[in-house]
């Protein structure tokens, strides 16, 4: 389904889908910029690609050994964090309850 121009009727089902409240001003500026975005999707979908062409996140190959792996590493004095705290427990931080939680 191609779309070239997004009609009031067809703007104000978004905007009711939404639930917007728009002034009359608002709802023109919005509607105006909407079809000018449909505009430059619409000429970006006429640039010729080929056929193999991927969608990429970004237009370069990525080399490298990649991510590095995740290792779990204690901090050498928790202590300090801790004296920083206004209240702690156990060796842990001290939150109050949220109320209303089971």
């Amino acid at each position: 389904m191609s779309i070239s121009k997004i009609s009031p009727e067809l703007f104000h089902k978004l905007v009711g889908l939404a639930a917007l409240e728009l002034t009359d001003e608002e709802s023109a500026y919005l509607l105006t910029e909407m079809n000018h975005q449909l505009s430059s999707v619409n000429a970006l979908l006429q640039v010729p690609l080929e056929e193999n062409i991927l969608p990429t996140l970004h237009g370069i190959d990525c080399a490298g050994a990649g991510p590095r792996t995740d290792v779990w590493q204690p901090f050498p004095t928790p202590g300090e964090i801790l004296a920083g705290a206004p209240e702690t427990e156990d060796g842990m931080f001290a939150v109050p309850d949220v109320k209303g939680a089971k």
